[in-house]
């Protein structure tokens, strides 16, 4: 496989290789497709949380916050529990 790259990626690889972060233009390249892997695989965990949580809402698991109100009582109820959970486990 071949890849071109645009001048200024090329000096931005030269400059790596140069300032001792890289070794050889290869590892550039290694590099950027394990970044976008990374990137891909929490793309794909989003999505099937996303997909997870309209199946929730559909079947009546869920509840539609459509004011700031709302918003902010559920942040309250959140914050409640989980300080809750925090005492709970601190005098096991």
């Amino acid at each position: 496989m071949e890849v071109q790259l645009t001048d200024d990626q090329a000096a931005f690889v030269r400059q790596a290789i140069e300032d001792g972060r890289l070794e050889r233009a290869e590892e550039a390249i290694k590099e950027a497709l394990l970044l976008w892997e990374n990137k891909e695989r929490r793309r794909a965990e989003i999505l099937a949380a996303l997909d997870q949580s309209e199946a929730s809402f559909a079947r009546g698991e869920g509840r539609r916050i459509t004011s700031q109100e709302e918003r902010v009582a559920l942040a309250s109820e959140i914050k409640r529990r989980g300080l809750a959970r925090l005492a709970a486990e601190e005098n096991r």
